[in-house]
Parts: C-alpha cells; structure tokens; sequence
C-alpha cells in the first residue's frame, strides 16, 4: 500500500504507523503525531487518505484524533467537518496543500513536510494570544 521508500521515511521517523483499505483511498493512520508548540496537546493520530495512485496522485486533506485546538482556546480555520473512520472520529483539516504537486518527484515525505508546515505556521497566533 506503501511505496518502500515511504514506509523506510516513517520508520527513520520512529513513528508507529499503519495502512488500512478505504474505497478508492489508503488510509495511512501516523500515531502521536508530535505537535507544534501553540497547541492544546501535544500528540495526535494522523490520518491521511492516499488516492489511488499515490505517489502519481496528488493527496488532499489531513485528519487528526482527537481534535487539535489552540493552547488558548478555539479551533484553527477550516477544522469544523468530522469523519468516522475506523470507530472514531476524525478532525477535518480542510487544507489544499499539494496544488503544485510533481508527480514522479513528489511522495511521503513531501506531502508529510507541507502537513508539518502548515501547523507550524497556523500555530504561531495561538503562541503569542
């Protein structure tokens, strides 16, 4: 389900991992994904759902258990739709960040380094309030 340089980048990370079938997707399930500093928690389980034809296909969204908030309170933007997966639910992060996606070059770790960026970035107003 997972390309082994994929599954060799999760491993060096010393994250616990697993893939399960979603219809036409992969869920990759990442727990205790670490947490910027400007979050309530410190940990949470990552889901994405990989496309058919991932790496080729460009991956969209992210998912968090249990629900990521800020360290002073509230939610971060576009977080307010669920997902029952797997006997849970799941945070929505409603992000759209592999619009210039280079199919061939881009895998895992590209898409994992723009997650890992974006809530760096939204983090920072929740550090300061």
């Amino acid at each position: 389900m997972l390309t082994d340089e994929d599954s060799a980048f999760l491993g060096s990370k010393g994250w616990r991992f697993e893939t399960k079938p979603d219809g036409e997707f992969v869920a990759l399930i990442i727990y205790d994904y670490p947490l910027p500093a400007g979050y309530a928690i410190e940990r949470a389980d990552l889901l994405l759902r990989l496309p058919g034809g991932f790496p080729d296909a460009a991956p969209d969204m992210f998912w968090f258990s249990p629900e990521v908030l800020y360290a002073g309170g509230g939610a971060p933007a576009a977080t307010g739709d669920r997902l029952d997966f797997d006997g849970r639910v799941w945070q929505r992060w409603s992000r759209h960040l592999a619009t210039g996606w280079r199919p061939g070059i881009d895998n895992l770790q590209t898409y994992l380094r723009l997650i890992r960026n974006d809530l760096r970035d939204g983090a920072q107003p929740a550090i300061g309030a």
